[in-house]
């Protein structure tokens, strides 16, 4: 069958690597996680790193550290996953939408529009591995004394001018959820140049305890948001891959860039000529039906009946969905309108998924010919 990768991708390293927690009878709180978190933190560039159950959980407990809370805003994009926007409302917070532009993240004069007396924080998403515009919001937090959190959940090894995805903001936030192109089935990281920050989020994620005090010595508010040792154990495995992949798919995207782009009426999503490594979560395409003659929808039958691995995305903005509808009186999300974002929702966006810039070249080529072949049709 073409297009087929198996994932997650595991071999010895993982089968060791649990057997030597499973037989060492430390579960949690152990060596592996201490080890996880200082090796990926290097791995990005960071000074610290605090592991968690998850990126949404992580976003959560950056919130709390930072003491964001009601009566706060929080800028964020309308096209991500829904827990960037989720995690603000469970902290009581309300999250702000910036629309994007061509980049597919959040647009910086957006998000300076929506700024307010009662904005806190600026979290913007490296959508698809992507670096947002993040020297403007830096700039835009430093002049309106926000907080700058990355969503960085697509973005593993991802660098602007040499700088790890994450380590530009106060602090940054990744997912290891079995979608991700480092991952141990689920799992977050929290990243952080900032000693105290770092510092009030391990408190947090460990039920409010001090860093080497007693065990029943609880300082903050906090929860069990622990990573098991079994997922450290599993993400130190995969991170010893995980530049191997990321090179391979830096080259398939390159590929498809040269392919796909030269066909009328496929945009791919830019790479910032700052960048300088992409992590690629997805594969990201403007598609124009003007220049194919077609739908968007039409255009995705016609790919599902070449069995090319490429669907829509997210099929309506975040404010439409309808938990946002409890929420109308926080913030009026009946009334937001951002254009860009509609415009990938219901007519333009195209993904290709990770796994499929794991593929052979050949694979890579065959999939930029049945592009063309139903752009010829028109």
């Amino acid at each position: 069958m073409p297009f087929d990768v198996s994932w997650p991708v595991y071999d010895d390293r993982e089968r060791d690597a649990l057997t030597r927690v499973l037989e060492n009878r430390q579960w949690f709180n152990g060596e592996e996680t201490r080890a996880f978190e200082v090796a990926y933190a290097a791995f990005q560039g960071a000074a610290h790193g605090v592991a968690c159950t998850s990126g949404t959980t992580a976003l959560e407990i950056v919130l709390e550290a930072l003491e964001i809370g009601p009566g706060d805003e929080v800028i964020v994009p309308p096209y991500t996953f829904i827990a960037t926007a989720t995690a603000v409302l469970r902290v009581g917070a309300t999250p702000v939408f910036a629309d994007v532009d061509e980049s597919w993240c959040m647009a910086p004069a957006a998000v300076e529009a929506a700024i307010t007396p009662r904005t806190k924080a600026i979290m913007p998403v490296h959508f698809g591995g992507s670096m947002a515009h993040i020297d403007a919001f830096k700039s835009l937090s430093d002049a309106h004394g926000l907080h700058l959190i990355e969503d960085a959940c697509h973005a593993w090894g991802s660098a602007s001018k040499e700088r790890g995805a994450g380590t530009i903001g106060c602090c940054g936030v990744f997912s290891f959820q079995e979608s991700k192109n480092l991952t141990a089935g689920e799992g977050g990281i929290i990243v952080s140049n900032d000693e105290a920050l770092a510092a009030r989020c391990r408190s947090i994620v460990n039920c409010g305890r001090e860093e080497g005090a007693a065990w029943y010595h609880h300082i903050n508010l906090g929860t069990n948001a622990r990573l098991t040792e079994f997922g450290a154990a599993l993400l130190l495995a995969q991170l010893e891959r995980y530049p191997e992949q990321l090179a391979t798919r830096e080259s398939r995207a390159a590929q498809l860039d040269a392919g796909l782009g030269a066909i009328p009426g496929i945009t791919p999503q830019p790479t910032p000529s700052e960048m300088t490594r992409r992590s690629y979560h997805l594969y990201c395409m403007r598609f124009d039906g003007a220049a194919f003659g077609m739908s968007r929808e039409a255009f995705l039958k016609q790919a599902e009946a070449a069995d090319l691995p490429i669907g829509a995305g997210y099929p309506i903005p975040l404010y439409e969905q309808p938990v946002f509808q409890k929420f109308q009186g926080r913030h009026d999300y009946a009334a937001c309108s951002c254009p860009a974002t509609e415009a990938l929702c219901r007519e333009e966006g195209l993904w290709i998924q990770q796994t499929m810039l794991l593929l052979p070249e050949s694979e890579i080529a065959a999939l930029i010919d049945g592009v063309k072949a139903i752009q010829a049709k028109t």
